[in-house]
């Protein structure tokens, strides 16, 4: 069924003001519904994709596809900002205290370094949470100062499926597993993961070697912990 067209009152706002767009992209299905509205809309899109662990192939696999499909040369790989976070912190591995923290706000301005365009497109909806909605209400759907817009802002659960069912769209394959992109080290994810991905699994485990014994943990005690 095609979404109600209503719905698209901030891509169509959003393309009267710029004709270049960098999309955040992570997968899921947010995600790939503001590629592809956007990929309809403006006159160049670039995108980039923030990783916790690089190249794990069920999201360059995805990537490789948005590429493709899109036109797009290269989607940007870059650490996650809260990779920083980590790695300092000794999150699964030992704490390396030269690691300096990363903003987002660091990773925007790089990637309009790398691009040269200034207006970045969102994925997220008022229909993600509580702390979403209160950030959108405040900054906008259009967000004039620090020059982001959510074109999927207004977008229900049900109209981001009937998107992708409607327009034969893929979300990459840990999104059809979890539920949402991987982008946590939640134990109950993690179990997942390492199960359908096993090679991927080996990358993790060398990026944060202790991250096995969290599993062993949720595998022990599950949701024991804290009674």
């Amino acid at each position: 069924m095609e979404p109600q067209k209503g719905i698209y009152s901030v891509i169509n706002a959003a393309a009267k003001i710029t004709d270049h767009v960098i999309v955040s992209v992570s997968g899921g299905k947010d995600s790939a519904v503001t590629l592809d509205l956007c990929a309809s809309k403006f006159k160049r899109v670039d995108a980039f994709f923030m990783y916790l662990v690089r190249a794990l192939s069920f999201q360059e696999d995805w990537l490789h596809w948005a590429e493709n499909k899109y036109g797009i040369d290269h989607i940007h790989r870059v650490p996650h900002f809260m990779l920083a976070d980590f790695l300092a912190a000794g999150s699964f591995r030992f704490p390396d205290i030269s690691v300096d923290r990363v903003h987002i706000n660091q990773i925007y301005n790089y990637i309009r370094r790398l691009t040269g365009g200034h207006w970045i497109a969102a994925g997220e909806t008022i229909s993600d949470s509580i702390y979403r909605r209160a950030m959108i209400k405040q900054s906008g759907t259009i967000d004039y100062k620090r020059g982001r817009f959510y074109p999927v802002a207004g977008f229900s659960r049900q109209q981001i499926r009937d998107y992708i069912q409607f327009k034969k769209l893929r979300v990459s394959a840990e999104s059809e597993i979890l539920g949402f992109s991987f982008r946590s080290f939640m134990a109950k994810e993690l179990v997942l993961i390492r199960d359908a991905y096993p090679d991927d699994w080996i990358k993790i485990m060398k990026c944060f070697p202790l991250i096995d014994a969290e599993i062993k943990r949720e595998e022990m005690f599950g949701d024991q912990r804290g009674v």
